[in-house]
């Protein structure tokens, strides 16, 4: 049975499920980079492994700690947050020079239960590269930041996302392309990153510091380097929702059994827990984006494979519909489903611009949604984090001049 189409019904509406799944070719996109990977680190000072805070307190880059830019989000809900470097907060996407543009948001509060990795409080930004206006021009390269905010002080390092190949002594590593590093979820040792009819997924245990920083990607005379970057992270699986050997971008938000992957967010409030994905769809489609959760294996940190395998193909544990118009993200406190995304009619100039707020909407499940407040413009993705009860977000508004970027988190229960 096919899944039917979602209509964008007022309320936040259960969907059939059944058909909605993520596949995987485990020898070649699980094995084969499981053993590239061994590979690489068998070679001798090509690359070394560093953990998640040392990246984020390698003073790489400060931010500023504090909310620098106007974010139209209600003062009742005692939100806080901190902003990038100049650099990162200007950077531009769409220009012939080439930028970055920030999507997904995790942090060691869906790594781990205790809200904290080796004892700090870790956040992570995926972005995407591009240097132009066109689909293939604004999708090429992907990274993740790790940062660490003490309040007072923001530090962070970026890592640029790589595929491993080969293996033994003829290892290597390329960057990862063709990628719009949209959502992601830090999961124990496991990072989960979305790219359309894509699930990316790399390994926490296996962040590298290169040895150069330089253009190139990999390692020539034992000598590692990884696009200008001082860290890499290698892939250990990968997904898809779409057939394999097809276009990952041929997926089908709202409709069918070949689901987009837009959003990502963790959910830790049953057992087991799951990946709530989201799906953005364009304004003229009004709604109708599908959010869909996926349980994950605890023990391989993974999605939970079907017929009770460690390492498999998985189906969709629920679906449902959801009426926000635009929807960039999606996150759950087990109780309410919080989306980002359009404003209704008369919380924004009609018709709204690129410096309009976005809002972030409230529902249960089988309930028309609120808006909870207004948020900053182009609002991306959201994650929540249970250690605190905050709901936290980032957006990717650019602004070439005085940018409009920030980190943000709330409570969302006033």
């Amino acid at each position: 049975m096919t899944a039917q189409p979602a209509a964008a019904a007022s309320g936040l509406t259960a969907v059939p499920h059944s058909d909605l799944k993520l596949s995987l070719n485990a020898e070649k996109d699980f094995r084969a980079l499981g053993a590239a990977v061994q590979g690489v680190e068998s070679q001798s000072g090509a690359v070394s492994k560093v953990s998640a805070l040392r990246v984020a307190q390698s003073g790489q880059h400060t931010g500023q700690a504090s909310l620098c830019h106007n974010t139209g989000l209600d003062g009742s809900l005692k939100y806080d947050g901190f902003c990038w470097d100049k650099a990162d907060d200007t950077s531009n996407s769409w220009s012939t020079a080439g930028g970055w543009t920030p999507q997904g948001l995790t942090g060691s509060h869906d790594a781990s239960p205790s809200g904290t990795v080796d004892g700090h409080h870790l956040y992570m930004a995926s972005w995407y590269w591009g240097n132009g206006g066109g689909p293939n021009d604004r999708n090429k390269f992907a990274r993740i930041s790790i940062a660490e905010s003490k309040g007072t002080s923001v530090t962070y390092g970026h890592v640029l996302l790589v595929r491993p190949t080969g293996q033994g002594a003829s290892a290597n590593f390329v960057p990862v392309e063709h990628v719009h590093a949209d959502g992601v979820v830090w999961y124990g040792n496991k990072l989960f990153v979305a790219n359309g009819g894509e699930l990316q997924v790399y390994d926490m245990r296996h962040l590298w510091k290169m040895d150069s920083r330089s253009e190139r990607t990999g390692i020539v005379n034992g000598v590692s380097s990884a696009r200008w970057h001082d860290y890499a992270l290698p892939m250990v699986a990968r997904y898809q929702t779409v057939p394999q050997d097809t276009s990952v971008r041929a997926c089908a938000p709202a409709t069918g059994d070949k689901p987009c992957l837009s959003s990502l967010s963790l959910d830790r409030s049953k057992t087991p827990d799951a990946l709530v994905s989201g799906e953005y769809r364009e304004h003229d489609a009004r709604g109708g984006g599908r959010i869909i959760r996926w349980n994950l294996n605890a023990a391989t940190a993974l999605p939970e494979a079907d017929g009770g395998a460690s390492v498999g193909s998985a189906t969709a544990d629920a679906a449902y519909s959801s009426p926000v118009w635009q929807m960039q993200g999606v996150a759950t406190d087990g109780t309410y489903y919080y989306m980002s995304g359009e404003c209704p009619k008369g919380w924004v100039p009609d018709p709204p611009n690129n410096d309009s707020y976005s809002c972030i909407h409230r529902a249960k499940v089988g309930a028309e949604p609120h808006v909870l407040t207004k948020s900053p413009p182009l609002t991306q993705n959201l994650s929540y984090a249970p250690s605190s009860g905050r709901l936290w977000g980032l957006n990717e508004r650019i602004n070439t001049s005085n940018g409009k970027r920030v980190v943000f988190s709330l409570d969302p229960t006033p």
